[in-house]
């Protein structure tokens, strides 16, 4: 099949897909929710524009902050001579940043008049070497000065941007093994420099990314690296010195960076590099571009040295000289991954986003290179932002260019790949098939659309749909015959498909949740709540069923008690409901960690569905205790009276409520079992194990 064979599949899937789709938005969401669903996912990517650089007027004044006596990082610039890089450089220094710093400029003997210069310069400290000892003298001297807990060795022919140095100290305390994270470094003209370093196993080492634009996907996400730049590189001082400083075989410069980032990870640390933290580079200011004299002459004769000292390491661990950059930069990846879904996942807006984003975390945490785009090809902006600082990397139109052409490109490096909801995954199995062929498949199925369909079909008595709800069954069930794996979220739907296809490999890979513990005490809450996201049917079916039938009741027996309804976009039906017996319709909330810490109860009359429910899930792993319907429960290993309340109609829902919300025996006693439910079968702990029987 050609390209153009490919693509017309591609193409055919997806416009079957979109009809199919929107007929059943029609029945749910009406002309007007159908409509505005369409703009959003069809609507053309906004246009790529290169973020402008800053660099600091020539007649700035230099105005370090104060570092007081217990500055948290120490800036350790070494220079010889260019006394206007240094002026540069120290003007970009002046700009304002949350972290507490110093900076200590290191003289190594200039032979111009940097240092009658900088004496006297406000909360500058100036230390003058008597000879020139080079790049690795002269930061090893700013190093046993500085007072930080991070060491930070900037070229004096750089001009940091805003944000720089917080992004690379919070790289150093936030992600877990960290022991060096290093700058995005960037020409002038705004090109690429350096998105961290290859180092092959014959000791050569290669500025990935060189001349290509920063904002290109695989530039933009944090990850582990060879090695980072000594131009701009920061360490916990504590781990420099146990290292024993830039080791000085490489004296007076070059590959001392790459020998400390080796140094690093035999202590068991990770060497990172952060696109957060971008630094403008004059590259060759300082040292020159020839290879033939001057100080970049040693780059060639510490190649040499660098090989020798680590042939093994380097003949195991690397790539061999030759290999693709891309495929290089993350060599040492378990496996490399690829997620796609409908759109990029807001994991604050909806269950499945988190359990997404919570999959990737884990996938991550194994080792594995992952990949995300959403099957529209937008930019999910923070959101895709918040997914490359877990170290995702996501592609976007206009950097996609088409599904198709995306997978011709970069297909053949995969070993995985996740597709989840079944109008993704039936357009991307013939991709995956052609273009990946030694790629596991894996159908995530989210949760079995066609058992959420039917039941609400058959709860509004609508024929027609009906007959979408089997379509949509043998769709989703040709895609589980089909794939080499098959993710459901519970038994319930294992145990289904097992009778449908039983010769179908199907695992469960259920919600993952945090586990934020039991929380204040029955005394301290008040209210109820009800979490979920509206562009979501079901969701829209229990809030009205709430405020036309529960509410009433709950609220003549308990008046002063108040429900929250929270989730983005409610319809207007829901948004009426404000003020009624009780209710608060709140919309999307920034943050909904305080209605799962103040509020008593969390509600789940969800009357169809299908899957595990994130609303019980989030409730529970706040100690909240919940009363859910027998559907909202299904699959979640729920029994009444001991970890949850179940009841199906109105009158039953509505006693439990009331009967929980007055019993503080009763409140603390499923409180206790709804958290030890969530850490058993819903924690991080619980999916590590699944995804490990799953993929290994």
């Amino acid at each position: 099949m050609n390209r153009i064979g490919s693509g017309l599949l591609y193409l055919r899937a997806r416009m079957r897909s979109a009809w199919h789709r929107t007929r059943g938005s029609l029945r749910a969401r009406g002309l007007r929710g159908t409509l505005a669903r369409i703009v959003r996912e069809f609507r053309p990517p906004a246009k790529v524009v290169p973020a402008a650089l800053w660099l600091p007027a020539s007649d700035a004044p230099i105005a370090l902050p104060d570092p007081g006596a217990a500055p948290l990082a120490s800036i350790v610039v070494p220079v010889h001579g260019q006394l206007d890089h240094t002026l540069r450089c120290l003007r970009a220094l002046s700009a304002p940043a949350r972290t507490r710093f110093e900076v200590i400029v290191v003289d190594d003997a200039s032979p111009d008049a940097t240092r009658a210069t900088l004496a006297g310069t406000a909360h500058l400290r100036l230390h003058a070497l008597a000879e020139n000892q080079g790049f690795i003298g002269a930061c090893n001297a700013g190093a046993a000065l500085a007072r930080g807990r991070v060491l930070v060795f900037l070229n004096n022919d750089t001009a940091p941007q805003p944000g720089w140095l917080d992004a690379l100290v919070d790289t150093l305390d936030t992600v877990p093994g960290a022991g060096i994270a290093g700058a995005r470094l960037v020409y002038p003209d705004g090109r690429l420099q350096e998105a961290g370093g290859i180092l092959f196993a014959n000791g050569q080492g290669w500025n990935f990314g060189r001349f290509d634009s920063p904002d290109a996907p695989p530039y933009t996400h944090l990850r582990d690296t060879d090695y980072v730049s000594g131009a701009a590189l920061a360490i916990p001082a504590a781990l420099f010195v146990e290292l024993g400083g830039f080791d000085v075989r490489y004296a007076p410069a070059y590959y001392e960076d790459s020998d400390l980032a080796m140094r690093v990870r035999a202590a068991g640390r990770r060497v990172l590099y952060q696109p957060r933290a971008t630094v403008v580079h004059f590259e060759g200011a300082s040292a020159g571009t020839s290879l033939e004299h001057g100080m970049k002459a040693y780059q060639v004769v510490n190649q040499e040295r660098f090989h020798a000292r680590w042939r093994d390491v380097l003949a195991a661990r690397h790539a061999p000289a030759g290999t693709e950059p891309e495929v290089a930069a993350d060599w040492r990846a378990h496996r490399r991954v690829l997620v796609v879904d409908a759109a990029t996942p807001q994991p604050d807006r909806d269950s499945g986003s988190l359990r997404l984003v919570n999959l990737m975390r884990l996938l991550r945490e194994r080792g594995d290179a992952v990949t995300f785009f959403a099957a529209n090809g937008w930019n999910g902006g923070d959101y895709a932002r918040a997914l490359e600082d877990l170290g995702v990397q996501v592609w976007s139109e206009p950097w996609l260019e088409g599904v198709p052409a995306w997978f011709r490109r970069h297909g053949r490096h995969l070993d995985a790949v996740i597709a989840c909801r079944h109008y993704v995954a039936e357009s991307l199995l013939p991709l995956t098939r052609r273009y990946a062929p030694d790629a596991r498949f894996i159908f995530d199925t989210v949760d079995l659309h066609y058992l959420r369909e039917r039941r609400g079909a058959e709860i509004a008595g609508d024929a027609a749909a009906l007959r979408a709800a089997e379509a949509t069954r043998r769709r989703e069930l040709e895609l589980v015959r089909r794939a080499d794996l098959t993710w459901v979220v519970s038994d319930i739907e294992r145990a289904l498909l097992a009778r449908e296809l039983p010769d179908a490999r199907v695992e469960i890979l259920s919600n993952v949740h945090a586990v934020a513990g039991a929380g204040p005490g029955y005394g301290e809450r008040r209210d109820l709540v009800f979490v979920g996201g509206f562009r979501h049917p079901p969701n829209i079916d229990a809030a009205l069923w709430l405020g036309d039938e529960i509410m009433p009741r709950v609220h003549a027996a308990l008046p002063g008690v108040c429900l929250h309804l929270i989730g983005a976009e409610p319809p207007e039906p829901v948004r009426a409901l404000d003020g009624r017996h009780g209710i608060r319709v709140h919309g999307f909330v920034e943050d909904i960690v305080p209605f799962m810490d103040d509020c008593r109860i969390g509600l789940a009359p969800l009357r169809f569905g299908a899957g595990v429910k994130g609303k019980v899930n989030l409730a529970m792993a706040h100690g909240q205790p919940v009363v859910a319907t027998s559907c909202a429960a299904e699959g979640m290993h729920l029994t009444d009276g001991v970890d949850v309340r179940i009841a199906d109609d109105a009158e039953a829902f509505a006693a439990a409520v009331v009967e929980l919300y007055r019993d503080p025996a009763q409140w603390t006693h499923l409180a206790t079992g709804a958290l030890a439910n969530v850490e058993r079968h819903f924690s991080f702990d619980a999916a590590r194990r699944a995804l490990g029987a799953a993929l290994d």
